[in-house]
C-alpha cells in the first residue's frame, strides 16, 4: 500500500499542475478523481495483508516505465493511460464483481473511467503532435505483461480474498510509482529528461 499511495499521488500531482503541462486540456476534475481513486483502493481492503502475507509476489512492476527520463511526451501520457486502462479492466471484471462491494467497485470503476476519458483527450492530441506511434507501443507493452502477471496470479489462486488484497495492495503501489512521470511533466511541461 505504501508504494501505491505515491503513484496515485503521482497522477493527481500530474492531473493538478498546469493545463498546459501535458500539452492538452486537462480539466481540474482530474486530479479530485485521481485523489479519489486512491482513496477508493484504500477503502476496499477486506482483509488485512498481514494475514496474507504468504501469498506475496513479485508481478515485476517496470519502473522504467514511470521513470520516464527517456521517454517522450506523447509516450508518457501513453503510459499513464495504459495504466489506468489496465487497472480499469482488472476491476471491472465479473470475479472482481464477486470480490469487492459494489458500490465501492461501481466508485472506482466510475472513476477509472472518467479519468480514461480525459486521457484519451490527451493522448490523442499529444499524438497529433508527436510521431511516436511504435515508440509508444513499446512503452505499454511492459505495462501489459506487468497486468498479464497479476491476472495470472489471480487465477493461479482462484480469486481467493487475500489474492484479491494483494492485488489491490500492488496496484495502489504501481498506481503510486507513477509520480516521477507525473511530476516531470507538470513541472517541465513534458521536458522528461530534465530533473
Amino acid at each position: 500500500m505504501a508504494l501505491l499511495l505515491p503513484l496515485l499521488t503521482a497522477l493527481v500531482m500530474c492531473s493538478c499542475g498546469p493545463v498546459g503541462s501535458l500539452g492538452c486540456d486537462l480539466p481540474e476534475s482530474q486530479g479530485r478523481l485521481s485523489r479519489k481513486t486512491l482513496e477508493l483502493l484504500d477503502q476496499m481492503r477486506r482483509v488485512s495483508t498481514s494475514l496474507c502475507l504468504e501469498d506475496r509476489s513479485d508481478f515485476r512492476f517496470p519502473r522504467e516505465m514511470v521513470n520516464g527520463s527517456q521517454l517522450q511526451k506523447a509516450q508518457a501520457v501513453s503510459v499513464l493511460h495504459e495504466m489506468l486502462q489496465q487497472i480499469f479492466n482488472l476491476f471491472h471484471t465479473e470475479r472482481s464483481s464477486a470480490a469487492w462491494t459494489p458500490t465501492l467497485l461501481g466508485r472506482l470503476r466510475t472513476g477509472l473511467h472518467q479519468q480514461l476519458e480525459h486521457l484519451e483527450a490527451c493522448l490523442v492530441q499529444v499524438t497529433a503532435e508527436e510521431d511516436s506511434a511504435s515508440a509508444m507501443e513499446n512503452s505499454t507493452l511492459a505495462l501489459r505483461r506487468y497486468f498479464w502477471r497479476i491476472r495470472l496470479y489471480l487465477q493461479e489462486k482462484n480469486y481467493s480474498d487475500c489474492a484479491w488484497e494483494i492485488v489491490r495492495v500492488e496496484v495502489m503501489g504501481s498506481f503510486s510509482s507513477s509520480t516521477n512521470l507525473q511530476e516531470k511533466l507538470r513541472r517541465k511541461d513534458g521536458d522528461l529528461g530534465s530533473s
